[in-house]
C-alpha cells in the first residue's frame, strides 16, 4: 500500500465527487432563481442542471429549502462582514462606517439578489424560521451597538436601542430588496446608501 500525502501547511483539499454535485445543484438553483420563485423549480429541474438523478439530488438535500438554505447561509456570512464596518467601529467616523457598511451590503445584495430575494420572500415554515433567526441576529447586533455609542457618549439618549435597531434593519431590508429588482444604476445606488446614510446618521446620533 503505498503511503498518504502529508498533509502540510498550505495543502488544500481535493473537492470530491459529493462535493461537486452539491455544487452543481446550488449553481443550478442560483440560475432558476434569477427568473422564477423557489416554488415554481422543481426538483427534477435541480436534478436536470445538475446532471443527476432524483434519487441523488435527495442524497445531497432534503428539499429544495434545503438548498436554499444552504445558499443563503453562505450570502448572510457576506452581509454580516459587510455590516460589520460600523459593528466594530472603533475609531472610524460614524459617518465614514455607516456608509461603507451600507455599500458593501448593497453589493452583497446586488451580487446575490435571487438567493436573498428567496429567502425573504420563501413561504415554507423552515426558512420563514430561518429568516426571522437572520433579522435577529442583525437586530441584536445593531441595538448592542447603539447601546455602546450611548455608553460612550457618542450617540445621545434615544428610543429603545432595539425597537430603533428593528425600525433601521427592516428598512435596510426592504430598501435592499427593492434595488435588487431594479435595473442597474450606479447613481440610484449611491443615491440610495446616502439616503439610508442620513437617516442612520440621524436616528443614532442625532445628526
Amino acid at each position: 500500500m503505498s503511503p498518504r500525502t502529508p498533509v502540510g501547511v498550505g495543502s488544500r483539499r481535493r473537492p470530491s465527487k459529493g462535493d461537486l454535485t452539491s455544487r452543481a445543484i446550488l449553481d443550478t438553483a442560483t440560475r432558476l432563481l434569477r427568473t422564477r420563485a423557489l416554488e415554481d423549480i422543481a426538483v427534477d429541474e435541480l436534478a436536470s442542471g445538475a446532471g443527476i438523478s432524483r434519487s441523488t439530488f435527495y442524497f445531497h438535500f432534503a428539499s429544495r429549502e434545503a438548498v436554499l438554505h444552504a445558499l443563503a447561509t453562505s450570502v448572510l456570512d457576506e452581509l454580516y462582514e459587510a455590516a460589520s464596518s460600523w459593528l466594530r467601529r472603533g475609531s472610524e467616523p460614524p459617518e465614514d462606517a455607516i456608509r461603507r457598511a451600507l455599500g458593501a451590503s448593497l453589493a452583497v445584495w446586488r451580487a446575490h439578489g435571487p438567493v436573498l430575494r428567496a429567502a425573504a420572500r420563501a413561504v415554507d415554515d423552515g426558512m420563514r424560521a430561518f429568516w426571522a433567526g437572520v433579522g435577529k441576529k442583525f437586530v441584536d447586533a445593531t441595538a448592542q451597538q447603539i447601546a455602546l455609542e450611548r455608553a460612550e457618549g457618542t450617540a445621545p439618549d434615544g428610543p429603545d436601542p432595539r425597537s430603533l435597531a428593528a425600525v433601521l434593519v427592516s428598512m435596510n431590508e426592504q430598501a435592499f430588496l427593492a434595488r435588487t429588482t431594479a435595473r442597474r444604476s450606479a447613481r440610484k445606488d449611491r443615491d440610495l446608501v446616502d439616503t439610508l446614510t442620513w437617516v442612520w446618521l440621524n436616528s443614532v446620533y442625532g445628526r
